[in-house]
This record gives C-alpha cells, structure tokens and sequence, in this order.
C-alpha cells in the first residue's frame, strides 16, 4: 500500500530550524517525483518545493529560496525538508506529496498523493 508519512513539526522561535522528514512505503521514493506543501490557516495550500522525477532538478518557491533545502536519502526511502530562518508566516500544516499519475513533478498541479500533514509553528 502507497502511504507517505510526515513527521517532525512542532513549535519553534521566529529565526530557529525544523527539519522535516517524509517517509515513503509501498513504492521506492528515488524514482518518483516529490514536493512539500503547506496550508496556512485560512489560506490555500501553496508549493514550496520540490524534487522532479524526470533529472532529479529542484524547484524552490521564492518564500523560502535561500532558507529550505530539500535532499533524500534513498536507503531510507525518505525526503527531508530542511527549513532555517523561519519567520511567523511560515506557520502552517506542511504536506509531501508525490505524482503517481502523469508528469514530473514540473507543475504543483501534477501532485495527486498526500501525506496526512505536520503542524509548524513558527511563533515567540
């Protein structure tokens, strides 16, 4: 069975780090697509960034370009979402997702599999 699973949110100062891990089961995370996302309350789920599954290229929202990072580590089949400097607005449930139908992962559209979401807070 196809799951991805999030972990690692929590509460954190304005300025501090989170690290964010998906781990994927049912399928091998290397040959696909993967994106993180986040939903601010009151607001629409937004791409943050991602990893195509086409040349491996990363995509990086201009929010957090020179702040997340995101890497994988294929023996443990998992994505990480490495965050620094976080700020307030960077508050919200953040999800990975992957493509199992068609595309790349060029497009935030083309997402179609989802986690069941980690809470970041980022607040003093």
């Amino acid at each position: 069975q196809v799951q991805l699973v999030e972990s690692g949110g929590g509460l954190v100062q304005p300025g501090g780090s989170l690290r964010l891990s998906c781990a994927a089961y049912g399928f091998t995370l290397d040959y696909y697509a993967i994106g993180w996302f986040r939903q601010a309350p009151g607001k629409e789920r937004e791409g943050v960034l991602s990893i195509k599954s086409s040349d491996g290229s990363t995509h990086y929202a201009d929010s957090v370009k020179g702040r997340f990072t995101i890497s994988r580590d294929v023996f443990k089949n998992t994505v990480y979402l490495q965050m620094n400097s976080l700020k307030p607005e960077d508050t919200g449930v953040y999800y990975c997702a992957t493509v199992l139908g068609d595309g790349d992962g060029s497009r935030w559209s083309e997402y179609d599999y989802w986690g069941q979401g980690t809470q970041v807070t980022v607040s003093s």
